[in-house]
């Protein structure tokens, strides 16, 4: 790394999966390597893999996670690693942390690398929260006296004081984060690198957590490596970020312009329309669903936006219907979000929609599938019609100072009323 400045590089990075039930190392593979190896040829199984989209099936028994991925990284930079779930992100991470090895490519580094990646990730089980200090600090290099210098420190960050000299079995995920955290912040490396995994923590510790890290950044001078769905997140924490789509980084530049990239990306997944021919629509013989269409800002789909629903139906006999549309969403885990219910309306002959709105900040960040029934006298389904909509939901601003992935399926803020009563002493 010739420039002084450069505190982490990563030249034509890949990494090489095979799917199924057998790895790469297999004993076949293994003395297939290495014969090419001793006639001097490239590893065979570099020419082969497919791109890694989740979303499609492919042709080979090897995936490419990540491709050819190269960027430098600065000291007390913040850099923002963004993408569609599968992109590679995690991959990556794992990678630089040295918790697996990469297939191609050379990471060149100036000193220490802290990870934070998966809930317990680095913690022995059976070994108490202050034996686990010393274990991670023994890992990150620090000596004895080092990490006992900064101990009292990070338990009282944690908040874990009455469980630190309990068995970290014994803790729960959010407290396994807090601690994880501590020692990955106060042990001081160099490079602080960081998965979604804060959104274990509560709403106190996600504050507490991001302070911290833009401490690390802008006060102490260290670098952090920031994975993260949460554009806002982004946008108030990095100071540059990289887009990475399909194993592959597409985009770098500021946050703000790089989540403009993925915005549009994102954009480009979703399925907002759907049309069918009066032969091919579903329903009845004489009553169809013709189509359903989401009405949407031109840029994307934000969770504080109202969510407009249009269902096109024809009534092709020639009495009056009762009829009414039936909504289920979906979250990406295809677990049932929730389940709405229109009116009835009386239908005449002809053409007609109806449309149901739904309310801001009631969907999460989430990729939702929309199913629509069309039913007759509340009770006489005429089409039952999964996957009519694919919608991907991102946050654009949040309410509160602090950041994380807000669990559940939906997040019904502007529903829920809240009252407090003065109680005078």
């Amino acid at each position: 790394m010739s420039n002084n400045d450069t505190i982490l590089k990563v030249e034509n990075l890949s990494k090489q999966y095979r799917l199924g039930l057998i790895g790469t190392g297999t004993i076949s593979h293994d003395l297939n390597r290495w014969w090419y190896k001793i006639r001097g040829k490239e590893d065979p199984y570099l020419k082969i893999g497919d791109v890694n989209d989740r979303s499609t099936k492919g042709n080979s028994d090897y995936v490419w996670a990540l491709k050819d991925i190269g960027f430098e990284v600065k000291k007390g930079q913040v850099l923002g690693i963004i993408g569609k779930n599968g992109a590679g992100k995690s991959t990556l991470l794992k990678i630089l942390s040295k918790v697996t090895s990469p297939t191609t490519g050379k990471i060149k580094t100036r000193g220490r690398i802290a990870s934070l990646l998966e809930v317990g990730t680095g913690f022995h089980s059976e070994m108490t929260g202050r034996e686990n200090i010393f274990l991670n600090g023994a890992i990150l290099g620090m000596t004895k006296k080092e990490i006992r210098s900064k101990i009292e420190e990070i338990i009282a960050f944690s908040g874990c004081e009455r469980y630190i000299d309990t068995p970290v079995k014994r803790y729960s995920s959010g407290m396994t984060v807090r601690l994880a955290f501590a020692v990955a912040a106060f042990l001081e490396p160099e490079i602080l690198v960081i998965d979604e995994v804060l959104a274990v923590g509560d709403a106190e510790f996600q504050k507490k957590a991001i302070g911290k890290m833009k401490d690390i950044a802008k006060g102490e001078g260290r670098t952090v490596l920031f994975v993260s769905h949460n554009m806002s997140a982004i946008k108030s924490l990095c100071t540059e970020a990289i887009l990475i789509d399909k194993g592959r980084v597409i985009y770098r530049g500021t946050p703000e312009d790089t989540v403009d990239e993925y915005l549009k990306t994102e954009k480009k997944s979703n399925v907002l329309n759907k049309e069918w021919s009066i032969e091919e629509a579903p329903g009845s013989a004489d009553c169809k669903l013709l189509g359903v269409r989401a009405n949407v800002p031109e840029k994307s789909l934000f969770i504080s936006n109202d969510l407009e629903l249009e269902f096109n139906i024809e009534n092709l006999s020639d009495k009056e219907r009762d009829l009414n549309i039936s909504i289920v969403f979906y979250t990406s885990s295809e677990t049932p979000a929730f389940n709405v219910i229109s009116d009835v309306y009386k239908c005449n002959t002809g053409k007609f929609t109806i449309t149901a709105i739904i309310p801001k900040n009631l969907l999460n960040v989430d990729t939702y599938s929309v199913r629509a029934l069309l039913v007759e006298d509340t009770s006489k389904p005429l089409c039952n019609e999964y996957n009519v909509l694919q919608l991907s939901f991102l946050e654009d601003k949040r309410d509160v100072s602090w950041y994380g992935k807000w669990i559940g399926a939906v997040r019904p803020q502007e529903l829920i009323t809240w009252q407090i009563s003065q109680h005078n002493v």
